[in-house]
């Protein structure tokens, strides 16, 4: 099992456990991914963070940014300025599974567990 922490977030993934494989949380609240939904998210997590990285040299210092992407059953918004972003998730399921969640992570919290899902995404 791979697992991370720290202040607000939370992350692991157990390869060997059945139908949810990964564990994403924050503040006060946890949720299970399958193998499916991980997958389809980390693309579009790498994407928003890449988006964000090739504008902040076009930000002014005060400048604020809010960048929105919609992947398979997933939208995400990035929210902050060219420094330091919050990280909003809502997954709105597919059509054999109702299951739907919205997560949230603040700033600092943002940047670390995106990191940690980078690490945890390359080590496989």
């Amino acid at each position: 099992m791979i697992q991370h922490e720290g202040p607000g977030w939370r992350l692991a993934r157990d390869p060997l456990r059945r139908n949810f494989t990964v564990i994403i949380g924050g503040a006060g609240w946890v949720v299970e991914l399958s193998e499916q939904e991980w997958t389809s998210l980390m693309p579009l997590v790498t994407e928003l963070v890449a988006q964000h990285e090739k504008l902040v040299n076009q930000l002014m210092p005060d400048e604020s940014i809010c960048l929105e992407m919609g992947k398979e059953y997933w939208w995400a918004c990035l929210d902050g300025d060219r420094k330091a972003w919050s990280l909003q998730l809502i997954f709105e399921g597919d059509r054999k599974d109702l299951r739907g969640f919205e997560a949230y992570w603040p700033i600092p919290a943002a940047q670390s567990v995106t990191n940690a899902m980078r690490l945890m995404w390359d080590c496989g």
